[in-house]
């Protein structure tokens, strides 16, 4: 059994927390100190109980709070060695683990399996964790999907998958033209539709979660991503869950 929850997911912080057996993880920490410790205990947990942290890429928004987090309880981080280069608060830190998009490695009870994904950051990867039973495979901050992208998230009871705009919105939204073009390209972040054309083209025949995630306030709307996911699984919106920023989203199991 895999049980997970967001403490926040969004372009001012993101956050999820992953469990299987006696094991732990946060992936990712975009949240200031005292905010993280507030956050997880939303969620009933302490800081002291976390095993490790995973890290996907050097943007704040992901990174901005593990320095803090891991010296401050004696967290190991695992990361690659290009965000690692990026980040200079974790240059120094002793509890860092290296890792490769496409290597596989075991945290206790939990299996990781992190996979390379077209992003403007050094080495960014996503991971796909499983307990030798069922398993959740996390997917953001990517421009576009590739065949290995796709195969990686195949089969998984579990998916939590950007849909970071409407198309529409970013085009007629106030963000200047050079920002546009970053996000909406092909190392920039996932729109709606590209997120439903995913998963149109995985195997979804176990799939039992989807949460749309890392929304953005000012070019997307729950609304228009919920549909976007609901079209393409051909279900109800309201079993497409939202990941928000202010307040993630509460345990869910698989």
């Amino acid at each position: 059994m895999i049980r997970f929850a967001s403490l926040g997911s969004g372009s001012r912080g993101n956050a999820l927390v992953v469990e299987a057996g006696g094991t732990r993880v946060l992936l990712d920490c975009g949240f200031g100190l005292r905010e993280t410790i507030a956050r997880l205990g939303r969620l009933g947990l302490i800081a002291e109980g976390l095993d490790a942290i995973l890290v996907t890429h050097e943007h704040g928004d992901h990174v901005g709070g593990v320095a803090r987090l891991a010296a401050r309880f004696n967290i190991p981080v695992y990361l690659t060695n290009g965000t690692r280069s990026a980040c200079a608060a974790l240059h120094a830190e002793r509890r860092v683990h290296l890792i490769e998009g496409g290597r596989e490695f075991a945290i206790g009870d939990l299996h990781v399996a992190p996979y390379a994904v077209p992003h403007d950051a050094r080495e960014p990867v996503q991971y796909v964790f499983s307990d030798g039973a069922v398993s959740l495979g996390v997917l953001t901050d990517a421009g576009h999907a590739t065949e290995a992208m796709m195969a990686r998230l195949s089969g998984l009871e579990a998916l939590v998958l950007e849909c970071n705009h409407d198309v529409d919105m970013l085009r007629d939204g106030p963000y200047p033209r050079f920002l546009k073009a970053r996000v909406g390209g092909d190392r920039g972040h996932l729109a709606n539709a590209q997120a439903a054309q995913i998963l149109q083209g995985i195997d979804r025949s176990r799939l039992r979660h989807i949460v749309a995630a890392h929304l953005s306030e000012k070019n997307n709307t729950p609304r228009h991503a919920r549909t976007a996911l609901a079209d393409a699984l051909g279900c109800h919106g309201d079993w497409v869950c939202i990941a928000g920023q202010e307040d993630g989203f509460a345990w869910r199991q698989i």
